[in-house]
This record gives C-alpha cells, structure tokens and sequence, in this order.
C-alpha cells in the first residue's frame, strides 16, 4: 500500500495550536478584533467588488466565506483574508474579456492550484521572488487602481470603462467635459475624512490611551462612508450611488451553485488561472511574512496556500471572487488586540449579520466616496518611496523595477512579472558568472616540489560556480594547453552542474587527443557527486589527487628531467658590481 503524501499529514492549521489554553479574555480580545476588521472590511469589500467589474454584494459574499474559511485553516494566526486590492486589475480584465461566469471557473482552478502548491511543498518558493518585482508590480498595481477610480471619483458619464491602460486614459480624457463637481466635492471631503483619521490616531499618542482605545475600534473607512451617506442623503446630491447603479446590494447569502466545466473550458482558462494563482500566493505569504514580524514568530507557507487554496475552491460555489491575505487587515487585527485565527472567523461572522440586517442601508452609499477609498487605499498600499531610492541601487536592480512598473501599468501583470523574472534571473546569472575565475599556480611557489616548465606543465586554481554560465572559464583553458600535463584544482569550487560537467568531459577528450594528463585535485561534495555521475574520473587520460600538494607530486613524477629543476635566470651584473 502506498503511503500518502507527508504534505497531508501535517494538514495542521495554526487555530489548532492557538486555541491551546484559550480562556474568555483571549475571546474578549479576538471579539473587539474581529468586529474592528469586520467594521473596516465592509466599505473596502464594496468597493472592490465595484472597482473589479463586479456587483458590489459579490465582495461581501467573499469577505465573509473566504475570511472564515482562511481564518479557519490558516498557517498563520492573525492573517485576515478577504478581495484584495491587488486582484482588482487582473479581475476587471477577465470579466471584460471573458465574463463572470468565466471568472469563477478561473477562481475555482486557481484554488486547485493553490492547494496542490501547499500539498507539494512549494510555499518556499515565492520566498524566492525579487523585492524589485515584488514592488514594481505592488506600485503598478496601486497606480492602475488610483486611475481606474478616477471616473467616480469625478462623476465622469462613463458607460463602461475598458481595461486597458490606453483605453482608460483615452476614455477619461474623452468624457473630462462631463465632471460633476458634486461628486467631486464629495470625494475630497471623503479623502480629508480619510486623512484626518490617520493623522488623529499617531496625534493621541500612547499618553490618551483611554480615548485612543475607544476611536481605533472605529475604522477611518467607515467614518468616511456615515460622512459620505448622510451628506449625500440630507443634501439630496445628484452622485450615483450603489442603489442607483446597482439597485443595492442582497441581504442574503447566495446559494451553492456549481458552475458548468469541461476541459475546453479548463484549457481556455488557464492563463488567468495561473495569473491568479501567483498574486494569491505572492500577496497570501508576504501579508503573512508580515504578521511573523509582528508576532516574532513562523508560519507555515504551505498550510497558508492549503488555507487559500481551499478559500478559492468554495468561494466561487457561492459567486464569490478571488480572495488573498490582506495586509492591511491582517495589521488592523494585530493592532485591535487578536490572539488566535477567531478573531478572522467573528469578522466573517460580523460582516454576515451586517448583510442580513443593514443591507438596505448600503443603497445609500455614493460612489464617490467609495472611490475615495479606494484610492486612499491604493496609496497606503504602493511603496513610492523605493522610486526616489532607486539612485542608491545598482543598474539591473533600477531596471527591473522600473519594467515591471510600467509592464503592470501598460500592458499585464502577468507579462510584467514574467518579464521582471527573467530580467532578474539574467542579472543573477551574470553576477554569479562574474565571480568565477581561475588563478594560475607559479612555478617555485612550492619548496618540495621542483620548479617546472609552464610550457610543459600548468596548474590552474579555479573558483566559483562551474555552471552553464561560466563554461568560457574552460573553453580558455582549451586554448591555452601546455605540451605534457595540467593540473586543475577544484577546491574553490562550490558548485558543477551538469553543462560545467560537460566541459570538463570535453577538456579531458582533447587533453587525451594531444597526450596531455589531466589532473583534478580538491573536489568538493557537490560537485565530486557530478564528476561521479558523468564518470569523468575514469576517462583516459585523467587523473586525480585529494589535495593540491599531491597532484602537484603526481604531476612533476610524470614530466622529463629536463622539464624539471630550472633555476631563476640571475641577474645581470652593473657597472658598479662589475
């Protein structure tokens, strides 16, 4: 019988470990936390939704399944998933070009993915992802969201907006003559509301802890939207709103329904499958990377895609959209005092009673303000400052960014992303090639061993990484060969791969064809199981020594008398000496 994968076995999310000596005031905390981020998720879900192309009662539905179910199976214990900021580009271009119901097959194939990705062990390597990608597509993001809001932002009369970036400036540009300036009073006060709120919570400072604890229960994002309600309400402002555009939003749960799949379908698909799968992973684990700050403590990568994965499976059987950690929220738990994965499960349970009793109230909300947050948002999340630091990094570094800013802005993310990994992979491998080099060994540098002729015999010292960057480092070699033996030391070498074991097999064929003995001395781990694999030990013609010392004993036993024992050349004698 076969034994299942160890992946399986260690399906142990983190409320397993939380809830180990669990007491009434750890729930009292993760209460308070849980309704604070359930309070700031519910005007971010609308909008979201709305940015993404979507009804807007489609972020709460994800909002409260997804944060319960990545709450429930986490690998981390304070993350808080939900619609994030950073999918809303990639989902308004796949409701433009495919159509929601399209949408949800992608979602649900992307949580298929995301799940094998945990199974398998792979939650590492999105570790390995460039901090210049990671930011230039974070601020391409941010940038394409801000520009996407600016419609409602100014109550343009814009049917639809397209999803591309040239279409975007182009329809803005086109429809600027139709700007209500109701709706864009609306959003700067909003916008004013929003940065007042911020600036308000550092100003009470840790000395006022008494009224500092009673307003960061309050999210900024909620005291923006009552603003931005009762002004439009009470001044009866001509601003679209979500009952005027959407007719407001279910105060229900959906219904399970499960889409119509076949492998046309599948195949059609999955592109944005995948594109969704890398943001979900990207954007899960470094919002939980954070929260390991936070806490000085590790989460489980592979249990958090496992979490998301499941999250993105289930969500969409309820006409859901793609969900992720999300680092704001996540922050706003840490900081409302959560301790275990239920402070995640009351948000979901909060936001859930907020639908089934206020949702008639969410008619009322103007689209401005909603917008305002988004933006507001969209700033908090891009790492601007990294652009006037550009000038303190090297060249490869600025460019990588930079393309995938613009890539992210102009074209996709996608083609951003892959384009910021090649380039780095490129410079990475220039780099390391760079480090590779071979020293030659002197005759006379050894006292016990005799001097020899270097047209006779040579002794290279190499270093570095022999791999398929690096084989010019061999092929050098080949054209500089002495008449009777070679010496090769590999101690400095960290590293063979197989088309570095490649040119050394070629190295000892022409050593063999011109009777020249080759030497290999110092051989490594790594590399000595590749020179064990290809059998370059065993080759005519080639030989091999623990150490330097020795091969170099080895070597001088095999050269003439008269290769052997030259002396320096004296000196000339001057004048004076003469």
């Amino acid at each position: 019988m076969r034994r299942l994968p160890t992946s399986i076995l260690i399906f142990k999310p983190s409320i397993l470990r939380s809830l180990q000596g669990y007491n009434r005031s750890r729930l009292a905390h993760d209460a308070t936390a849980g309704i604070t981020v359930g309070l700031m998720t519910l005007p971010v879900a609308l909008a979201f939704a709305i940015a993404s192309g979507l009804p807007p009662g489609t972020g709460l539905v994800t909002a409260i399944i997804a944060g319960f179910l990545i709450a429930l199976f986490s690998g981390c214990r304070i993350q808080i998933g939900g619609p994030s900021s950073a999918f809303i580009v990639i989902v308004y271009g796949i409701v433009e070009r495919y159509g929601i119901p399209n949408l949800l097959i992608a979602t649900l194939m992307s949580g298929i993915m995301l799940f094998l990705m945990g199974l398998f062990k792979l939650g590492t390597l999105v570790r390995f992802i460039p901090v210049a990608v990671v930011i230039g597509f974070t601020n391409g993001i941010a940038a394409l969201i801000i520009l996407s809001q600016l419609r409602d932002f100014l109550g343009l009369r814009i049917e639809k907006m397209p999803g591309n970036f040239f279409g975007i400036v182009s329809t803005l540009g086109n429809h600027l003559h139709t700007i209500n300036y109701y709706a864009l009073g609306l959003a700067l006060v909003t916008s004013l509301v929003l940065l007042g709120w911020q600036r308000l919570m550092p100003a009470l400072g840790p000395d006022q802890p008494s009224a500092r604890g009673k307003l960061t229960i309050i999210p900024g994002t909620i005291i923006a939207l009552v603003v931005g309600s009762l002004a439009t309400t009470l001044l009866q402002l001509p601003v679209d709103t979500i009952g005027t555009r959407f007719g407001g939003i279910p105060a229900h749960l959906p219904s399970l329904s499960i889409p119509s799949m076949d492998w046309e379908t599948a195949r059609f698909l999955f592109m944005p499958a995948l594109t969704l799968t890398i943001l979900c992973a990207i954007e899960s684990l470094l919002c939980a990377r954070v929260a390991d700050n936070l806490l000085d403590e590790r989460h489980n990568p592979n249990q958090e895609l496992m979490a998301q994965g499941t999250a993105n499976f289930i969500t969409p059987l309820f006409g859901g959209m793609p969900a992720a950690g999300t680092i704001s929220r996540t922050y706003t738990n840490f900081r409302s005092g959560a301790t275990s994965p239920i402070a995640g499960m009351v948000h979901a349970l909060a936001l859930a009673l907020i639908v089934l009793v206020a949702a008639p109230l969410a008619a009322n909300i103007p689209l401005p303000t909603l917008a305002a947050i988004m933006m507001f948002t969209a700033w908090n999340i891009g790492q601007w400052r990294e652009f006037s630091r550009l000038r303190s990094y090297r060249m490869p570094y600025r460019i990588t960014l930079l393309a995938v800013f613009l890539l992210t802005v102009v074209f996709d993310l996608t083609v951003a992303v892959e384009v910021g990994l090649v380039a780095t992979c490129l410079t990475f491998i220039y780099r390391i090639s760079s480090l590779s080099y071979a020293d030659t060994i002197e005759p006379g540098q050894y006292q016990d061993i005799p001097r020899w002729d270097p047209g006779d015999m040579q002794v290279r010292q190499l270093h570095g990484a022999l791999f398929f960057g690096a084989v010019k480092l061999i092929q050098d070699l080949e054209k500089q060969l002495p008449r009777r033996v070679i010496v090769l030391d590999l101690d400095g070498v960290l590293y063979l791969d197989s088309s570095g074991a490649d040119e050394l097999l070629h190295l000892a064929k022409v050593c063999h064809s011109r009777g020249i003995t080759l030497i290999l001395c110092g051989i490594k781990r790594q590399p000595q199981d590749m020179v064990q694999r290809v059998q370059l030990l065993q080759r005519q013609g080639v030989r091999h020594a623990s150490k330097l010392h020795d091969a170099l004993q080895q070597a001088t036993a095999l050269l003439p008398a008269s290769s052997l024992g030259a002396a320096d050349p004296e000196p000339e004698a001057t004048p004076a000496q003469a």
